[in-house]
């Protein structure tokens, strides 16, 4: 995610804050740097422009050339143009378990709206507790609403729909007397896209939007795409005056011109952003926890609430005292192995830790399939070998790496790793202020 951005805004500030004192032709020096950056990235001129007046207006004030570290003071000055830049405080998404609240998605086709849908659902269904349903009124796409059919299978979500009526009027309809008779709280019209913008197609969704009156209206935008994205949501806007934006494919972004532009532009904030396939992909866009990200300064807030997602507060509370005695065992371990890869690509999570370094992490291979191979050599244990490592002694060993489809060597490293681990546990554990602490995870 904006790996190219970042690692040239991280080169640009380890020179800045290595100069003892700044000058102005330092500032505009640096200025210059960010600006070709931004532009590489793919952010729409104007804003780069605008952008880069005011940082060098604030950076060659008082504030930084009178300061003790001014190298540092313009890393300060840069992350909140960026988080003024990308702001969405002022609009607030309010999806209540008494009322229904009716949501309605645009875009092109091909940017994500269907998939965006069942993500959408599956989001406020977990953090609002809202039971949603879904509304098929894409008619024209191929094979659309039986997309919108499965993803709804999968979730245990309804999805209203009708393959033989092709005015999305009727069938939007058709949902709203239906939801009267259940207990919904959300309704997510999913709705039909053009290759590119066309007088018919704005038609449809201007009449499709006064007949539902949504709440609210989000626009679907491939992240991917940079300006073009940008450039349409502009005409969207226009005509539909939408609320917000779902940025879809953020995570094989990088270089963020549409994250960077499109609020400038369209006076609209991006709102949740698609990292990836799973339905669970969808995040709530945060101004300045992106900013943070973006001048690779991690991303804590938001892996906390991955893991809260993840892990259970009951079980983790249990583990913590597992841990605190030396009891952890490799049942334990692959449960929360199985936790783990529920928070995403691991490449991903570590460049939310705060130091760790980006550009390193480009080089550094960081290979999943060890995650599964340790997950099979644990699996091809009987549960007393895992309960009780001591048992597996060196004819176990050859069994389970021949049930695992791995060497006896993968088989020893895992076993003096969970060792490792396990001296070092009980080291923690005998430490009085470990004792005393509740395990945050």
């Amino acid at each position: 995610m904006f790996n190219n951005l970042s690692e040239k805004l991280d080169k640009i500030f380890k020179n800045i804050k290595g100069m003892g004192k700044l000058s102005e032709s330092n500032i505009k020096d640096t200025m210059r740097e960010i600006r070709l950056a931004l532009l590489e990235a793919d952010v729409n001129f104007k804003i780069v422009k605008n952008f880069i007046a005011e940082i060098e207006k604030r950076a060659i004030g008082v504030e930084v050339m009178k300061s003790l570290q001014p190298g540092h003071q313009v890393v300060k000055i840069v992350n909140e143009q960026l988080v003024a830049l990308m702001d969405n405080s002022d609009v607030k998404i309010d999806v209540q378990s008494n009322r229904l609240t009716k949501i309605m998605l645009v875009g092109l086709q091909g940017s994500g709206k269907t998939t965006a849908c069942a993500k959408l659902a599956n989001h406020f269904r977990k953090k609002n507790n809202a039971k949603p349903v879904m509304v098929a009124c894409d008619v024209y796409r191929p094979a659309a609403i039986h997309q919108l059919e499965v993803l709804g299978k999968q979730l245990g979500i309804p999805v209203i729909s009708d393959t033989n009526e092709k005015n999305v009027v009727k069938i939007a309809d058709k949902a709203l007397n239906w939801v009267k008779k259940e207990d919904i709280q959300l309704m997510i019209f999913d709705t039909a896209g053009r290759l590119h913008i066309d007088t018919e197609m704005m038609d449809e969704v201007k009449r499709l939007r006064d007949s539902v009156q949504p709440d609210y209206i989000f626009f679907v935008a491939d992240a991917m795409t940079g300006q073009d994205a940008v450039n349409i949501a502009k005409e969207f806007n226009d005509l539909l005056d939408f609320t917000g934006v779902i940025l879809t494919k953020l995570d094989g972004d990088s270089r963020g011109g549409a994250a960077l532009s499109i609020k400038a532009v369209t006076n609209k904030p991006v709102l949740f952003v698609g990292i990836g396939e799973k339905i669970s992909d969808l995040e709530a866009f945060h101004a300045d926890r992106m900013a943070s990200r973006i001048l690779g300064m991690g991303d804590v807030l938001s892996l906390i609430e991955k893991a809260q997602d993840a892990f259970d507060e009951s079980e983790a509370e249990k583990l913590a005292e597992k841990m605190k005695k030396n009891q952890f065992t490799l049942n334990d371990f692959l449960t929360q192995l199985q936790h783990i890869k529920k928070l995403g690509p691991l490449d991903q999570l570590l460049k939310m830790i705060p130091g760790i370094n980006t550009a390193a992490l480009k080089d550094a291979k960081i290979d999943e399939n060890q995650v599964k191979k340790v997950e099979a050599i644990i699996r091809s244990m009987t549960n007393k070998e895992r309960e009780n490592p001591n048992l597996i002694n060196g004819s176990r060993r050859i069994r389970i790496s021949k049930g695992s489809g791995t060497t006896v060597t993968d088989v020893n490293r895992l076993m003096r790793q969970f060792d490792d681990m396990k001296k070092m546990m009980k080291q923690m554990g005998s430490n009085k202020a470990f004792k005393n602490m509740k395990m945050p995870f």
